[in-house]
């Protein structure tokens, strides 16, 4: 777990990519088993493709997976 001081957490969606988690996070499993990420910012995958799930490995750009950055307006 990473802590550097009272940082506010962010969440940010990279267009076609990852979602991209800075400040003091703790990743865990469902059960709670705590998930080593080994830095202070990681990149988690959307797409579902990646190889080291949670973790991001650039598996998005060889499957063309597309998301926007921005919220979706709703229909």
């Amino acid at each position: 777990m990473w802590h550097q001081g009272d940082d506010v957490v962010t969440v940010t969606p990279c267009e076609d990519g990852p979602l991209l988690i800075r400040g003091p996070f703790e990743l865990v499993t469902e059960g709670g088993v705590p998930i080593p990420a080994g830095r202070a910012t990681v990149a988690l995958c959307r797409c579902g493709r990646s190889a080291v799930k949670p973790f991001c490995d650039g598996s998005h750009k060889v499957a063309g997976f597309r998301a926007a950055s921005e919220p979706e307006a709703p229909a």
